[in-house]
């Protein structure tokens, strides 16, 4: 079996995998010796060129000459050995030894020649192989992600440095040992399938789980989440796989952190509405319940003195002038319970804690229609629907914001309010004819965004439900709430 080759400054090199399995170790090994030009990045440095007495007509003269001398030599000895006993046939004997062996001698060196030519011919591709590998090479042990590469066995045959530090594992030990012990228990065995599904598709390569966060095992035995990305290459010993890993550890903290923030802030957000819709109510309550009967108190008093004083008028002891100034000041006080009653129905109608929510829109509508003169058609069908208060509640809410962007935007002159359910949703949508918006434009420019569209989407959110908004310039405007009809109905209580 061949050994492996060692490239100075990138490491072990397999010429193929079962070769690099069986010497992983010892090529690790090697690694950690010092050699020339370590240090240098892979493929940087040029090729070492071979010195003149090693070219293929040097080794043939030396082979040439190194046989003629033994030739030489041979001949020499059979010449002292027959010399005395009979000269002429030791001279004989010398030529041919002498002929034969240059002849030899010759076609040796041409033979070594050959072989030297050949080889010099072969080695540049030889080269560039091998700096094409440590290249490679060079690239893996550089990079930023973590580099694995496994055989059909699902066995480590690459570690890059890079994956050592994330799993805390040498290469020295990680090569040869089955990738499974850096997946955690539980998902092995899916693992395994996946790399053995992915083999048999002859896709080159593809991101693993489909953007899910996987999870790999330290040799802490601390789980943590990465992204991975799996690719295969066909040898003549088999199939050899190779993932790229990255920690997403502190990326999935953040993530998570993010999350809990926002959510911490929707749930402030809930609080923030449900204080201040009781506030609203409070204060509607006393605007009605308190100043609005002293002001109704005062204005029949009002009137009560009124008439006692018209008597006094008529017999002429009273100047008329008084009489009209009582008249102002009971206009004035009818005006004054006007704006009280408009002011705590602004704040929360009355009628949508004692009759509902229906008759709630119904007023909202008329007196939207009385304001600003933009004709408003409803058609709310609820069904058997019986909404809680926090239910009717973000539901009058929606409209109300969505009846405030008509009338400060819209420049519409038709509004139409559906409210209907649906299997186990419920449907609320206010639409306009008004100039509409370049929503997506609008979205992009965060200068012009809308809060009240916040404060729906947040009510909505409350509740479970969704909100989708439909418009174009000049095609108007339609906003769509879906809630689940669970979370805005009452409970029903069973005696």
């Amino acid at each position: 079996m061949a050994a492996p080759q060692y490239v100075p400054g990138v490491g072990c090199v397999p010429a193929a995998k079962s070769t690099f399995r069986a010497n992983a170790r010892s090529c690790l090994k090697a690694h950690m010796k010092k050699e020339p030009y370590a240090n240098r990045a892979a493929g940087s440095r040029e090729p070492s060129r071979a010195p003149w007495f090693v070219g293929p007509a040097a080794l043939s003269l030396v082979t040439f000459a190194v046989a003629a001398a033994i030739t030489l030599a041979v001949s020499h000895f059979v010449m002292q050995q027959w010399v005395e006993t009979n000269p002429a046939v030791a001279a004989r004997a010398a030529t041919v030894v002498l002929v034969a062996g240059m002849a030899a001698s010759a076609l040796f060196a041409v033979l070594v020649w050959l072989i030297a030519a050949s080889r010099t011919t072969a080695s540049p591709l030889s080269d560039n192989a091998r700096r094409n590998e440590a290249r490679m090479m060079g690239i893996i042990r550089s990079s930023m992600e973590a580099i694995i590469t496994i055989d059909d066995a699902q066995n480590v045959v690459i570690f890059n440095p890079t994956a050592e530090r994330v799993f805390g594992v040498t290469a020295m030990d990680a090569i040869g040992t089955p990738l499974s012990r850096f997946i955690p228990q539980r998902f092995r065995s899916a693992h395994a399938q996946h790399v053995a599904k992915f083999g048999a598709t002859g896709i080159s390569e593809r991101k693993m789980g489909q953007q899910r966060v996987l999870y790999g095992l330290r040799a802490t035995g601390e789980e943590f989440p990465l992204e991975a990305s799996i690719s295969q290459i066909e040898e003549d010993s088999g199939k050899l796989y190779t993932v790229m890993l990255r920690d997403i550890t502190e990326r999935v903290k953040s993530e998570n952190a993010l999350k809990q923030s926002r959510e911490e802030l929707r749930q402030l957000s809930a609080n923030l509405q449900n204080v201040r819709e009781e506030e609203k109510t409070r204060i509607a309550r006393e605007l009605h319940d308190d100043l609005g009967q002293q002001l109704t108190a005062l204005k029949m008093d009002l009137s009560a003195l009124e008439q006692v004083l018209s008597v006094d008028s008529e017999a002429g002891s009273l100047d008329g002038n008084v009489t009209d100034q009582l008249r102002r000041m009971r206009r004035m006080i009818d005006s004054t319970v006007a704006s009280v009653r408009r002011i705590a129905a602004d704040l929360r109608p009355v009628m949508l804690d004692d009759l509902g929510l229906v008759p709630a829109i119904e007023w909202l509508a008329n007196d939207f229609t009385n304001r600003y003169g933009i004709d408003i058609t409803h058609k709310i069908e609820p069904g058997n629907a019986a909404f809680s208060k926090d239910g009717a509640t973000a539901l009058f809410r929606i409209v109300q914001e969505a009846l405030n962007n008509v009338a400060r935007h819209a420049d519409a002159t038709a509004v139409e309010i559906t409210l209907h359910t649906t299997g186990s949703h419920c449907m609320l949508r206010i639409a306009d004819n008004g100039r509409g918006a370049d929503w997506k434009a609008a979205a992009d420019n965060r200068q012009d965004r809308s809060f009240g569209l916040i404060g729906v989407r947040e009510r909505a959110h409350m509740l479970g439900g969704s909100v989708q908004i439909d418009t174009a310039q000049n095609e108007g405007f339609a906003i769509t709430v879906t809630f689940p009809l669970q979370s805005v109905q009452q409970e029903e209580t069973h005696s």
